[in-house]
């Protein structure tokens, strides 16, 4: 496997500086400023939540460089996530120009040429579907292609990370991961907790993967983080980690002492363990960033605090460099300054996750 990945991501890199500059080029036969490279390449959030669509939402899609986002959809009941779908699709349909629907790496191939977002649907729990196996077929014809087995509590599928038990995936849980398999859709285990996460590694093929955490050996003892044997384990396995950019998650201090270089110590702690071709970004928050739209009364009050004290939820939650459209050019030139060669940061930003979308998504 990791020989076709070598081989995928030097075709997939020079294909996007095709895409950019109308000639095959290969990365490693060309020299460019930081941002002539984030302008040419492949950008995939893995995780952003939306909130707040509206002008100043469209805007920063159009700053951010974006080529696609893993969207989260409603994930508690069924009508809700049916109706969370619609509401994409009519939002897809009402600004053809700015989106376009994503259920295969190809899509986001597309949209880079097209100078559109990709969006593919997703779900961070399986409550949704209940003990009905059945539904997973519908979500995948809506057009679902990435459901998390677990939000942070147990449901019939398995443990979350805030559980107090540890109990793996249940025996329904396994058959819900060898449908989805089957059916080509993403096996997320980010907010899994850890028996339910190496389960979930274990009987998942094509490889399942965390869209958006961060490292418990950066930030301890946080229920949310994933240890280094949970990281090289899902990288052995072919799977792909976004570091999540949500303040809370990357350290206990968004804003103060944890800033954008400590996500980019995330970043690199994900690339010693797992290796340079398991290693992505993501949000977990709105692509306009948190603090223009959101307030301590509507967002800290009704939903941060209703999450258990490990998560160590503090407020405000953003960390001011990664709180604005241009979030993964900052980082990018981060990766820059800490010695990232250009093929390695065009990894990073996108190409990591198409070749694995190409490996798991079945259109």
């Amino acid at each position: 496997m990791e020989t076709d990945r070598r081989t995928f991501l030097k075709t997939a890199t020079a294909g996007a500086a095709g895409i950019a500059l109308g000639n095959p080029l290969v990365i490693g036969q060309r020299k460019q400023s930081v941002d002539s490279l984030y302008d040419q390449a492949i950008v995939i959030d893995s995780l952003s939540v939306g909130r707040q669509w509206g002008k100043v939402a469209y805007e920063a899609v159009k700053r951010s460089g974006y080529t696609g986002i893993q969207t989260s959809l409603h994930n508690r009941t069924w009508d809700g996530a049916l109706s969370d779908i619609s509401a994409w699709n009519d939002r897809i349909s009402e600004h053809p120009d700015l989106f376009m629907k994503a259920t295969a790496a190809t899509h986001f191939r597309q949209a880079k040429k097209e100078n559109k977002l990709a969006v593919m649907y997703g779900h961070q729990n399986t409550t949704m579907i209940e003990n009905k196996m059945e539904r997973l077929d519908v979500l995948h014809d809506m057009g679902t292609r990435c459901i998390q087995l677990t939000y942070n509590s147990r449901n019939l599928v398995g443990d979350g990370c805030t559980e107090r038990t540890n109990s793996g995936l249940s025996d329904f849980g396994v058959d819900v991961v060898k449908r989805m398999n089957e059916l080509g859709i993403i096996v997320d285990l980010s907010h899994c907790g850890k028996q339910t996460s190496y389960d979930g590694i274990q009987f998942s093929d094509p490889p399942a993967c965390f869209t958006h955490t961060m490292c418990e050996a950066i930030y301890r003892n946080h229920p949310r983080a994933k240890t280094d044997n949970q990281i090289r384990t899902m990288a052995d396995k072919g799977g792909v980690m976004g570091v999540a950019a949500l303040g809370y998650f990357v350290g206990p201090d968004p804003g103060g002492q944890t800033t954008i270089e400590t996500y980019l110590d995330h970043v690199d702690h994900v690339v010693k363990v797992g290796g340079i071709d398991h290693v992505a970004l993501c949000t977990d928050f709105p692509v306009q960033g948190i603090k223009v739209w959101a307030t301590k009364e509507t967002w800290y009050e009704p939903r941060l605090k209703s999450f258990k004290p490990s998560y160590n939820v503090k407020w405000p939650p953003w960390i001011p460099d990664l709180d604005k459209p241009g979030r993964f050019r900052n980082v990018a030139h981060g990766l820059k300054k800490r010695g990232y060669s250009d093929d390695k940061i065009e990894k990073i930003l996108g190409l990591n996750w198409l070749y694995y979308f190409d490996t798991v998504l079945r259109g």
